[in-house]
This record gives C-alpha cells, sequence and structure tokens, in this order.
C-alpha cells in the first residue's frame, strides 16, 4: 500500500543541494525547491531514505520526512498554500 509522504530538506552546501534534489526528483512531485510530496510504497521508502542517507552529511544537513497517510487526495486538501498555487495534478499529467 502507497502512503503520502511530504519532504523536506535543509542542506548546507550547494554540491550535496544539487544531489538531494535530484535523488528526490526520482522519488516524487516537487512543490517547492526543497519542498517534496511522495507516494510511496514502505520499500520505496526505505530505498529513498537510504539514497538521500548516501548524498547527505548528516552532521549538517537536515531531512524531514512527514506521513501524511494514505489517502492522497486528503494529504493535498491537508495543504494550505499561500501566494502561487501548486500544480495542479491529473492522473500521471501535471497542469502548470
Amino acid at each position: 500500500m502507497q502512503r503520502c509522504y511530504l519532504v523536506c530538506y535543509d542542506i548546507r552546501e550547494p554540491h550535496r543541494l544539487y544531489r538531494v534534489h535530484k535523488v528526490m526528483k526520482g522519488y516524487g512531485e516537487p512543490w517547492q525547491y526543497s519542498v517534496f510530496f511522495c507516494k510511496l510504497k514502505e520499500v520505496d521508502r526505505l530505498r529513498m531514505e537510504n539514497d538521500l542517507k548516501d548524498e547527505m552529511n548528516q552532521k549538517e544537513d537536515r531531512i524531514i520526512i512527514i506521513d501524511l497517510g494514505p489517502n492522497e487526495k486528503a494529504a493535498r486538501q491537508a495543504t494550505s498554500v499561500l501566494g502561487q498555487a501548486l500544480p495542479k495534478e491529473i492522473g500521471d499529467t501535471i497542469i502548470i
């Protein structure tokens, strides 16, 4: 069963920041440069965590993974956005 996650990161060094962003593009939908929305099975979440650990410096950087639950619609509706709206997703298509 897939669950929804919000992944936020604060990476101190630009080269690591680029690598973490590149990893995250393989797992989720960017909502902001350092914030991703992901729909993942448990095995994929664990794989993502391991991939992120490989790219970050655990003494300097921080990555926060928030479990939003299994219901994607409820997870998206629980999100408030100020300013520019998030892209609207329809199936596998994102409308910007």
